[in-house]
């Protein structure tokens, strides 16, 4: 019985690392995303903006 149960612990750290690999990946990710949408999101956004304030012109978005 005492070598199943620590078997079990060993399988309960694997599991975590696991979790902190996985979280870490999907952090990268994330900031890779934001990284390369990032600068096209606020000229999107720049340029809605734009387009806004001045409704009666056309503006090329």
């Amino acid at each position: 019985m005492r070598g199943m149960r620590s078997g079990s612990s060993d399988e309960a750290g694997a599991t975590a690392v696991e979790y902190a690999l996985m979280a870490a990946l999907i952090a990268l990710v994330i900031f890779g995303a934001v990284a390369v949408l990032g600068s096209n999101l606020s000229e999107f956004y720049d340029c809605t903006a734009t387009a806004v304030g001045s409704m009666p012109e056309t503006a090329d978005c």
